[in-house]
């Protein structure tokens, strides 16, 4: 197969995208097909104009640029290609091949829920709206599709007002190796990494910024165990550079000293975390998929998680499950002490039952394996080719 790989493009700064093409465009090509990656190209985003510009600049080069880029290189390719877009918010370049073989992979339709007032905690401008209406009017002429998980799927056939011709459902497949090692010598490793004591373990979240990532309320469910906690094991928290509402949360818990905000290191530290861990808190209040549930699991570290797909999908009968956070402040309160009972439960366990436990999570990673993973979607690629032929 000739595939095509749209994706977005670097200078937006996204990590996890570019990783997911990579993924498929090294995957489909170690498998024999010849690949392509077409992404825009930063031009007018390059240029010195004030930094609110910056966004506006960026969407010449992907939306009026690319295109006519795209145009001129189709007349080089056949109907035996097959254009995979890596994302549907590349909604806007659907289009361009909506009459030739492609297939459109789905990840989370949160930004899509948000614009339309779905999600109460992601208010969106009204420009943000009209941005999401554009990318949903794209996507939706498309007719191949391939989900993450059950709950994008269905998400993905309410906003189609549908079910299209083709649609899939794909679990994510771990772009990067996980291991269960020694957890005394990956904290004593990451210990010197990082200059902090974690010898005697530590609870761990590993995320972002993004409001349904729920930094704050990790903080929360510390805030609440340390109140009668027995031990008091610090709280390691890796991702991006904190935002301001993070960092007010930090600042006004009364455990600060022993909580640890930690940006801009390597995967490597990251797999050292998880194998050092005591438990892993994922209170996340969406997701599409939800990656660290499965990388935490394939570490060998127990997880806490909401209750809700599609993070029940990944974290399967083996993590424990709590609600997901509720807004009013009592309430608040309430959630986080109910997740602070599961990490002392799970901090209790004699060492026979944590070793049962992590067994179980490394079946449930299992599932979630990049081979098998690239090898479905190989043969959904070339079904969908075949059939337009």
């Amino acid at each position: 197969m000739r595939i095509i790989f749209f994706t977005h493009p670097p200078f937006l700064g996204s990590q996890s995208m570019p990783r997911f093409a990579r993924m498929l465009a090294e995957g489909m090509q170690n498998r024999g097909h010849e690949t392509e990656v077409w992404t825009p190209e930063a031009k007018f985003y390059l240029l010195p104009v004030p930094q609110m510009f910056k966004k506006w600049m960026g969407y010449i080069d992907q939306y009026l640029v690319f295109p006519a880029q795209v145009r001129k290189r189709m007349a080089q390719y056949g109907n035996n290609t097959l254009f995979v877009f890596t994302d549907q918010a590349l909604g806007p370049w659907v289009p361009l091949v909506a009459k030739r073989p492609h297939v459109i992979h789905c990840h989370d339709f949160l930004a899509q829920q948000s614009a339309l007032g779905q999600i109460s905690e992601n208010p969106t401008s009204r420009s943000g709206q009209q941005y999401q209406a554009y990318i949903r009017s794209g996507y939706q002429q498309g007719k191949n599709f391939i989900s993450v998980s059950h709950k994008t799927q269905q998400d993905l056939h309410q906003f189609l007002g549908q079910i299209p011709p083709k649609s899939l459902m794909v679990y994510n497949g771990l772009n990067q190796k996980f291991i269960a090692g020694n957890t005394l010598s990956a904290r004593k490793n990451l210990s010197a990494q990082l200059s902090l004591d974690l010898n005697n373990g530590y609870l761990l979240h590993v995320g972002g910024n993004q409001w349904y990532k729920n930094r704050t309320g990790v903080i929360e469910i510390y805030n609440e165990w340390r109140k009668t906690a027995a031990q008091s094991l610090p709280l390691l928290m890796i991702g991006a550079v904190p935002d301001a509402k993070l960092t007010t949360q930090y600042e006004s818990s009364p455990y600060k000293e022993d909580i640890h905000l930690v940006s801009g290191k390597s995967d490597d530290v990251v797999k050292l975390a998880y194998q050092g861990a005591a438990v892993f808190l994922f209170p996340s209040l969406a997701e599409g998929f939800g990656w660290p549930i499965a990388e935490a699991m394939a570490s060998g570290c127990p997880v806490i998680t909401t209750g809700e797909a599609p993070m029940t999908e990944v974290g399967g009968e083996v993590a424990f499950y709590i609600p997901r956070r509720p807004q009013t402040g009592a309430e608040v309160q309430a959630w986080a002490q109910d997740a602070a009972t599961q990490v002392s439960r799970i901090l209790a366990f004699p060492a026979a039952d944590r070793e049962q436990q992590v067994a179980k999570g490394l079946i449930n990673a299992a599932r979630f394996n990049a081979d098998g993973t690239l090898n479905r979607l190989e043969h959904i690629y070339q079904d969908i080719l075949q059939a337009a032929l």
